[in-house]
């Protein structure tokens, strides 16, 4: 007999089916939307696990500069379940019912142990009990259903996970993801790293993560901060998004378009507040550049994790926070992004399109300063004071400005370049070895320090001839991402390298990127300062995607460094190696 309860079985059935495909697409098109139905806009803040428990504090002032995102809400393991199968949603409701007020969404994140659990009674990485882990996940989606739609799946793994191996997370995602769907088959679970690491979520996704994710998450903490603090690192910024996806082809090929998130990003403002908003202005203009769906700046008050606000501990707006104003107000919630230009063959240029009009963000590297020319007035917006001025030129610093009114032929050709490599003193796409050479003078043809533009002063300074093995820092490398990131082949490293003047015995230890992390190679001992020497390496897991801002780098040590190159192997090369 055909009964009512057959037709809602049925419905429930089909409702699935949609809330499932609405995902699919979502994945394809890279377009999330809020619990509202509207776009997510990309600018979006965050909190520590302090200043998330007093909202009050700071999102007025949030909202007030147009930011409608926040990470993340009190749903960790332990606010919500504090003895086992006692519920507190408490805190969890004011605090989505004190957002919705403010017009703001908030995602979850899933993360933490419970003391009760006797499985494991440290609070560490939950893979010894997914039982109750599942059942933490599916009460929680289920309760915040229609007020959450985003979850991340813990904070920064493998940090806090109790040194698990990375197969272990993906276990953790696989039942997550299960969970969250059973509770809410329309809410979307993002799979989440420290930093920039994919060779961990590349594990993960072998051990079980495999089809169980709907975005991704990153913290890009080192690469902006060298970007602000050295010469040259915006290649290696840029190429975040194009690595972590040839990534994904190789791992988990239909999802290899997901939408890709930085629910943490900053800059400690205790080295300069004007430094912090500078930053913030490059992070967001190259995340949106290279397409990145959702920014959650870290943070919006200052709390345990020092002075990393936009407002200090007193609630005072730093050049940080009127940035971040500017930036909403001039290229909106979710900019069209037409490409790059650049000027004087070193300044970094990016155009978008907000409300029909486009809008340039630019700087110059370094503490350089240059001059720049428009054919006709523009207005020209100083981010940090939100300072207005119309010029048909203007100098440039490394300090970012928001140019309107761009012209015509800027705009065509950055729309030219969109889609071209974006280049690091060059295109290296095809290239058979990159070097750098450090002699008297620092010429980088495909590999670059990490020291920037402070590179050139210490071969002087340190080595006359070549960059010394013992200065600060040590000779730390960056291959060019367009000549080699992720991809696996044979290449060879090479240094040319002597003693210092005295003599003393010195050792060249490499240590690169590799499938399964860093690893070192045994010493090559420099025999004497008589001449220069050259050490090589073959590598045949080399896994370069810039974790830590670098791909390789020798030990600090007694010697000099003249020229290090790197050159992709053929296979007949590589067997005679």
């Amino acid at each position: 007999m055909f009964r009512l309860s057959h037709l809602i079985t049925i419905g429930t059935c089909l409702l699935v089916t949609c809330f499932t495909w609405l995902a699919v697409f979502e994945r394809a098109s890279g377009q999330q939307v809020g619990t509202d139905g509207k776009p997510l806009a990309v600018f979006g803040i965050g909190a520590d696990d302090h200043t998330s428990r007093d909202l009050s504090k700071w999102i007025p002032q949030m909202a007030a500069i147009g930011i409608r995102n926040m990470r993340a809400c009190r749903t960790l393991w332990s606010d919500v379940e504090p003895e086992e199968g006692e519920w507190n949603w408490l805190q969890l409701d004011e605090q989505l019912n004190y957002l919705a007020d403010h017009h703001m969404e908030c995602w979850g994140l899933l993360y933490g142990g419970v003391k009760w659990d006797t499985k494991d009674p440290e609070g560490g990485f939950p893979s010894h009990d997914l039982e109750a882990w599942s059942k933490y996940v599916f009460e929680t989606v289920k309760h915040a259903k229609g007020r959450i739609r985003y979850w991340e799946v813990w904070n920064e793994p493998p940090n806090g996970t109790n040194n698990a191996p990375p197969y272990e997370y993906g276990r953790l995602m696989a039942a997550t993801y299960e969970a969250v769907k059973a509770a809410d088959p329309t809410s979307q679970v993002g799979m989440a790293a420290q930093s920039v690491n994919l060779n961990y979520l590349e594990q993960a996704i072998r051990g079980g993560a495999k089809d169980h994710f709907d975005y991704i998450t990153l913290h890009p903490y080192e690469t902006l901060g060298s970007v602000t603090d050295h010469w040259g690192i915006e290649p290696v910024y840029m190429h975040i998004v194009p690595t972590l996806r040839k990534m994904l082809a190789s791992q988990d090929l239909p999802r290899k378009d997901v939408p890709v998130w930085f629910t943490e990003m900053g800059y400690d403002a205790g080295k300069s507040p004007e430094l912090q908003a500078q930053a913030l202005v490059k992070a967001y203009t190259m995340g949106i550049a290279e397409g990145v769906s959702v920014m959650n700046w870290f943070e919006g008050i200052d709390g345990d994790s020092g002075p990393m606000g936009l407002l200090d501990e007193k609630s005072h707006p730093r050049p940080s926070y009127t940035a971040m104003a500017q930036m909403i107000k001039s290229l909106g919630d979710n900019p069209e992004y037409l490409g790059w230009v650049t000027f004087n063959g070193r300044d970094d240029a990016f155009l978008f399109r907000s409300s029909g009009k486009p809008v340039m963000v630019a700087w110059a590297p370094g503490r350089t300063t240059d001059f720049l020319a428009f054919a006709q007035e523009v207005q020209i917006v100083d981010p940090l004071t939100a300072r207005l001025s119309s010029a048909r030129s203007c100098n440039l610093s490394s300090s970012p400005i928001l140019v309107e009114g761009v012209p015509e032929n800027l705009v065509s050709l950055a729309e030219k370049n969109k889609h071209r490599s974006f280049p690091w003193n060059g295109d290296y796409t095809g290239a058979k070895t990159v070097f750098v050479l450090m002699n008297r003078s620092v010429v980088a043809k495909g590999l670059h320090p990490q020291q920037g533009d402070g590179l050139q002063a210490d071969v002087v300074a340190y080595g006359g001839s070549a960059r010394s093995g013992s200065v600060a820092g040590g000779p730390v490398f960056i291959v060019d991402p367009n000549f080699l990131s992720y991809t696996a082949g044979a290449i060879k490293i090479t240094a040319v390298v002597r003693r210092t003047p005295e003599n003393r015995p010195a050792k060249l230890i490499l240590e690169y990127e590799s499938t399964t992390g860093f690893k070192k190679f045994p010493a090559f001992d420099i025999p004497d300062d008589k001449r220069w020497h050259v050490a090589h390496w073959k590598i045949d897991d080399a896994e370069f995607v810039s974790k830590w801002v670098l791909n390789f780098r020798f030990d600090l040590g007694d010697y000099l460094v003249r020229k290090v190159s790197v050159t992709k192997l053929d296979a007949k090369e590589s067997a005679l190696e």
